[in-house]
């Protein structure tokens, strides 16, 4: 059973949320992040997914917010955004972080990630963005050079515990996720999908629990919008539950 990986998209220090990977259409919630930590923690979620966008788009990381984040909560914390090299990922892991998403190495790469995976086994997940069945890398501005299904293909066997799939498109849009899209990807690769990306109420996380190829669905937008209650959304996802 799939578990609910509740989000979190820091920028600036600030929780937002962004349509389709555009920081221009960026929304800002008043809602502080050790807040929603210790709400997701009460609710019962194991993972959250925490997505550093200064550091997604080249700017300063914020390593000392994710450090106290990782220092405060119990909840074990994903992070991606800004994740490039081994020594990135040593940081984040002795920081505490529980897994590191990294995205445009995958691709651009992809040699280079698998030996990262084999220096970290198990802690590191392969994120795959696409628009319009295209990859995006580069804070998902470019198109890299790697297709689909040859990215896929050179993936399979990975120790990862998960592959991050996106459809950008539908990322904050509220319009429903591309379940067939990381069904796809997790078939093609061998690895259990994260899906990601739009989904917008309840019937969406039902049809996702249904799916064999998934390990998590990643809430966002529709949380903090408020058109899905956590209690809800749990108990049809408890595969992450303490």
């Amino acid at each position: 059973m799939p578990e609910l990986i509740p989000a979190i998209d820091l920028r600036q220090g600030r929780v937002v949320r962004l349509e389709k990977g555009d920081d221009a259409r960026r929304k800002a919630y008043d809602r502080d992040p050790k807040e929603l930590l210790t709400r997701f923690a009460e609710v019962g979620v194991r993972r959250v997914h925490i997505v550093d966008l200064d550091a997604a788009f080249g700017e300063t990381p914020q390593r000392a917010l994710l450090e106290e984040l990782a220092r405060f909560t119990p909840v074990a914390l994903e992070v991606g955004g800004g994740f490039r090299t081994d020594t990135d990922v040593s940081w984040g892991l002795d920081a505490g972080l529980d897994r590191i998403v990294m995205g445009s190495v995958v691709a651009k790469d992809t040699d280079g990630f698998l030996a990262m995976v084999r220096s970290f086994p198990g802690r590191l997940v392969p994120a795959i963005e696409t628009a319009g069945g295209e990859v995006k890398i580069g804070g998902w501005t470019e198109k890299a050079a790697l297709g689909l299904e040859d990215l896929c293909s050179r993936l399979q066997g990975a120790d990862c515990p998960a592959v991050l799939v996106t459809d950008v498109e539908k990322d904050g849009m509220l319009q429903g996720p591309n379940l067939g899209l990381a069904e796809r990807v997790a078939r093609a690769t061998g690895i259990p999908a994260i899906l990601s990306g739009g989904v917008r109420d309840l019937e969406d996380l039902r049809r996702a629990a249904e799916s064999p190829h998934l390990s998590a669905v990643i809430v966002g937008k529709a949380y903090y919008e408020g058109h899905l209650d956590l209690w809800e959304a749990i108990e049809i996802l408890p595969g992450g539950l303490k």
